[in-house]
């Protein structure tokens, strides 16, 4: 289901939230997002082959997918852009991507497919000129990975943060917006300090942010959070929070003295 998060009449996003079944536990809810404006398309980490169809089908009621002007792919996880040979199909769509990843982009593909197709970003970001508006691509390098990158939608004025702010949850519960963090934590604790490299660059990230001042932060994964209230409570843990390497010790660098998996 299609969740509009702004709609002006002009310029429309939507966030796609159950596209992927999770009944197995194989697999973990992602969200996919679309941005139409004047005609025009982009597609923000559209997921893994799991998603294709689904969005390809749902994105339909709202722009032809074949004439989709540009993926944009935060980093090259495969929840983020495992079927982007499919959108390089069937569609002349350009991908973007950090210039770090764009020399791995190939291996998803079949040769030469990604020819003339990918747009490498900088590390330091670009604005991105898109009819009457300059899209904002940042830098959010160890966010969690190396050549990590955000978009910031001025007119809407969300923040589209890639798996910062991201949380655990079933695909239900994603399509409500949080507005107080306090009871949002427990979603959000432990994938943060797994995947958040260091509470240095957190830090860097919150400064940036502050200056934005965006309306949404929506995540790859789990619910969008929504108004200042919610978002200033999320800088202020996010930039306090030990994470990565900051809770690495000698003890987890040590040779396994057991078997600790089921064996075929």
């Amino acid at each position: 289901m299609a969740i509009e998060l702004f709609n002006n009449g002009k310029h429309l996003c939507l966030m796609f939230s159950d596209l992927v079944e999770e009944d197995n536990g194989e697999s973990v809810q992602s969200n996919q997002f679309l941005i139409v404006q004047d005609g025009n398309g982009i597609l923000l980490d559209p997921g893994g082959v799991l998603t294709y169809n689904e969005l390809f089908v749902s994105m339909g009621r709202f722009f032809p997918p074949k004439q989709l002007r540009y993926v944009f792919a935060s980093h090259a996880d495969p929840d983020i852009i495992a079927s982007l040979p499919r959108w390089l199909q069937g569609s002349d769509t350009k991908l973007l991507i950090s210039r770090i990843w764009s020399r791995f982009v190939p291996h998803f593909c079949p040769q030469g497919k990604t020819e003339g197709r990918i747009i490498p970003i900088p590390d330091e970001g670009t604005l991105l000129p898109f009819g009457d508006t300059n899209f904002e691509i940042l830098p959010a390098h160890f966010l969690h990975s190396e050549g990590n990158l955000q978009f910031y939608d001025p007119v809407s004025r969300i923040l589209f943060s890639g798996d910062m702010g991201a949380s655990m949850m079933p695909a239900s519960k994603a399509m409500d917006a949080v507005t107080e963090l306090g009871p949002h934590l427990p979603h959000m604790r432990g994938f943060h300090a797994r995947y958040m490299v260091s509470n240095k660059v957190c830090r860097f990230w919150v400064e940036m942010v502050r200056k934005l001042d965006p309306e949404w932060i929506v995540p790859q994964h789990g619910a969008p959070l929504k108004g200042r209230k919610v978002i200033a409570e999320f800088l202020h843990w996010i930039e306090n929070l030990s994470c990565g390497v900051d809770l690495m010790l000698q003890d987890h660098y040590q040779r396994p003295q057991k078997i600790s998996i089921n064996q075929l």
